[in-house]
């Protein structure tokens, strides 16, 4: 490989299509697609100032950098991207890439980041700012995760969560196929429109949690106070630890709870039979 070190580059374009790169200690300022159709760069201890630096590249590695926020879109339309003990600071991070493995990367403003990205591998990772984060995303493996940002993991397939702490409003719709294990989930309109959505030793807050899910799945779940009208129109087999403020129109399966304050049916309700809620 060919060794960059202690380098500045700027401008468009300074290594345009360029292969079996190692950077170190470099850095591009402003300008535009510093490494666009590159493949095999290892960058480490590097700064990135300007826009989309890495697209249409493929097979690389970032370690012990920063992209500021002025290097917003850095990583679109590329493949086998390995970021490790990184902050990003620009927005709009991820874009169709395929195979993604993040360790202890910190992303401040998360807002529009992975979208359409496929084969994701994330550990201990935090993100901010982070509306409308892994947009129909797919084949996604996450633990020890930490995340603010409402509006996260919409239309996503085949997802795996251990381990995370999630604040977001309208998280998991549209879903098929999530299994969270051991994290806490807050926000409201937890996963509306969901399908085979399962839940496992998660705690949940927010109002109207899990309605209009189809082959829902809750295992030793814990609800705050305010997860009220929870299960409106929903299909689904469930175990809750403790009390739930309010059940509303399940349409199918079973719930097996604590306690419940309020057991909601009315002319609304869509259940061809009654839904078993089984008190202990």
């Amino acid at each position: 490989m060919k060794k960059i070190t202690n380098e500045e580059f700027g401008g468009e374009r300074p290594l345009f299509a360029s292969r079996g790169l190692q950077l170190d200690n470099v850095t591009f300022h402003a300008g535009e697609s510093a490494l666009k159709c590159c493949a095999d760069i290892e960058a480490v201890n590097c700064r990135f100032e300007g826009k989309y630096p890495f697209w249409h590249t493929n097979d690389f590695r970032i370690y012990n950098s920063i992209f500021t926020e002025g290097a917003r879109a850095a990583l679109w339309y590329s493949r086998n991207c390995v970021m490790e003990n990184t902050r990003v600071e620009a927005p709009k991070m991820f874009r169709e890439l395929d195979g993604i493995r993040l360790r202890h990367v910190d992303i401040p403003d998360a807002e529009e980041t992975l979208w359409h990205c496929a084969n994701v591998d994330i550990e201990d990772c935090s993100v901010d700012r982070a509306d409308y984060l892994f947009m129909h995303s797919h084949d996604i493996s996450i633990r020890r995760w930490k995340q603010h940002g409402n509006y996260s993991f919409q239309y996503c397939r085949n997802v795996e969560i251990h381990d995370a702490v999630i604040y977001s409003k309208d998280a998991f719709w549209g879903t098929e196929n999530v299994t969270v294990y051991d994290s806490e989930l807050h926000g409201e309109y937890l996963g509306w429109h969901s399908r085979r959505l399962h839940l496992v030793r998660c705690h949940i807050s927010g109002t109207q949690p899990l309605c209009y899910c189809r082959d829902l799945i809750l295992e030793d779940c814990t609800f705050d106070a305010d997860c009220d009208l929870a299960f409106e129109d929903s299909e689904l087999k469930a175990t809750v630890i403790g009390h739930v403020t309010s059940i509303k129109n399940p349409a199918a399966g079973s719930i097996r709870v604590g306690s419940v304050g309020e057991i909601i049916i009315d002319e609304n309700s869509k259940a061809v039979e009654p839904v078993a809620i089984i008190t202990d």
